[in-house]
């Protein structure tokens, strides 16, 4: 998770730049609009990663639920051409939501608000 928020700070850095360079847009305000999303799916990834490290059990959720929205954009990338990218997404989802469900992860991310971790 923390590697992919960090993929993904990267693209928003990248995509700020192209921005700040003066390439082309549609919609300087879209765009300005999609470099905040890029912004704070970043930071919601990192906290999804910081809590799933501390043990926490809900950030399985946000977890899950990240990879398969990856999944729905990797699909179509891959299909549509770009097997490169489409496949740097598809595989660490892939791997991501076998490790969510693995019983040491369960074991591990099951801590409550209050109580001590589980290891």
């Amino acid at each position: 998770m923390a590697l992919e928020a960090t993929a993904l700070l990267v693209a928003a850095a990248w995509y700020g730049g192209q921005l700040l360079t003066g390439a082309p847009v549609l919609s300087f305000w879209g765009a300005v609009f999609t470099l905040g999303l890029l912004l704070a799916f970043s930071t919601w990834l990192f906290a999804v990663a910081r809590f799933l490290f501390r043990g926490y059990r809900w950030p399985r959720a946000g977890a899950l639920v990240t990879q398969l929205f990856t999944l729905t954009i990797g699909f179509p990338t891959v299909t549509g051409g770009y097997t490169l990218a489409g496949l740097a997404m598809l595989l660490p989802a892939a791997v991501a939501i076998v490790l969510l469900f693995d019983k040491r992860v369960i074991a591990f991310a099951s801590r409550a608000g209050g109580t001590p971790p589980a290891l």
